[in-house]
């Protein structure tokens, strides 16, 4: 269903005044990685002078085009991936247009780094959707990090635009974009007939580069109105990662959320109930084998009903299995999942890291009385 879904995505690139229809599969968007380059005559140096220099990509405003190891001031700026970037000062923006399925959801994943201020931020859009990104909490030492964020499709044709609105003294001074791509979302279902939670093996989500190791930050719902991980809400002021078995130690199948900022980084999701039964929520704790060390707690909340589960991370991978047991006082319960500590990785001291959830199953108990 994906792969028949993902060809019928249609990207526009814009070459020259023509627009030529190309059709890709879920991953990198037309030039998403900026390899290939504006022509000479488009570069001032770094900067680009026409809006259709960089191909694929429509710029407006004082953007750049970086390349590995270019220098600024005493600082080396750091491509990710390959051996370009593009830089948006004040106001800039970079956008493509691409053709989509009405009310369909799609994801679109980007590395981006700060430069040199403290506040930057993204206004990710497609219209008539919105998402402010903030940059200020660094979650990797490199310096890097991916973003998601996701759109549901209001007309068949829309532009992705990726926009910086900050305003600093110098006006070059801004992010780092690498790497853009995107994956169509399906509407999350019940996991099983008897599992009440949507997506609760996480294997439905955002695309991750397979060429990066830092997994990819699911923003707060206060700044993202459509999940990008369906069927969850990141209830909290601060990011969730979203990790593979590829790069991570990942308890169930592909795909896992690690807590990476405390108490700060909850994720929740709805589910129907009837009050007055009992249920059954189990789920995996573990960590991702990534120097993320220490006596880790995650709390895991139905409803008003709460359970604390330790973990001993020796920071190389594991698990272990975890329950809660309640009784539905209302027709929706809402279940919550957070770390109690803030942890960094014991490699760097910097990166911040946390336990791993994954395989989460709400199960309607037939005979409460074995429980007892």
């Amino acid at each position: 269903m994906r792969a028949a879904a993902t060809a019928a995505t249609i990207f526009m690139v814009v070459l020259g005044t023509f627009h030529i229809a190309i059709a890709i599969k879920d991953g990198l968007m037309e030039n998403g990685n900026f390899e290939i380059a504006p022509k000479d005559s488009d570069l001032n140096g770094t900067v680009v002078l026409r809006q259709n220099a960089v191909p694929g990509w429509i710029t407006s405003g004082f953007v750049e085009y970086i390349k590995a190891g270019q220098k600024q001031g005493d600082m080396i700026l750091v491509v990710p991936e390959g051996h370009a970037a593009i830089r948006l000062g004040n106001e800039a923006s970079i956008k493509q247009k691409i053709n989509v399925t009405k009310g369909m959801y799609y994801s679109i994943t980007f590395s981006a780094a700060r430069t040199c201020a403290q506040e930057e931020q993204l206004n990710v859009s497609v219209a008539p959707d919105f998402g402010v990104l903030p940059m200020q909490t660094l979650y990797s030492s490199s310096g890097w990090d991916s973003y998601a964020w996701a759109f549901q499709a209001m007309y068949t044709v829309v532009y992705i635009i990726i926009h910086n609105p900050g305003v600093e003294e110098d006006p070059a001074c801004g992010p780092l974009i690498d790497s853009i791509a995107i994956r169509t979302l399906y509407p999350p279902k019940a996991t099983s007939a008897e599992n009440l939670v949507k997506n609760g093996d996480f294997e439905e989500g955002p695309y991750i580069f397979p060429n990066t190791s830092w997994g990819v930050l699911i923003p707060p719902n206060i700044e993202d109105d459509h999940s990008p991980l369906p069927g969850w809400m990141i209830e909290s002021l601060k990011a969730v990662k979203y990790i593979d078995a590829a790069h991570f130690s990942v308890p169930h199948n592909s795909r896992a959320v690690e807590l990476v900022a405390g108490k700060e980084s909850a994720i929740a999701q709805v589910a129907r109930t009837i009050i007055g039964k009992t249920y059954t929520l189990t789920f995996l704790v573990g960590d991702a084998s990534n120097s993320c060390e220490g006596s880790m707690i995650v709390e895991a909340y139905a409803g008003i009903v709460t359970v604390k589960i330790p973990y001993t991370s020796q920071g190389k991978g594991g698990y272990k299995p975890a329950v809660l047991h309640f009784v539905a006082t209302t027709n929706r319960t809402r279940i919550m999942f957070f770390s109690t500590y803030y942890h960094t990785r014991s490699d760097d001291n910097a990166s911040l890291c946390g336990p791993v959830i994954d395989d989460v199953k709400l199960l309607s108990v037939r005979n409460p009385r074995k429980l007892m």
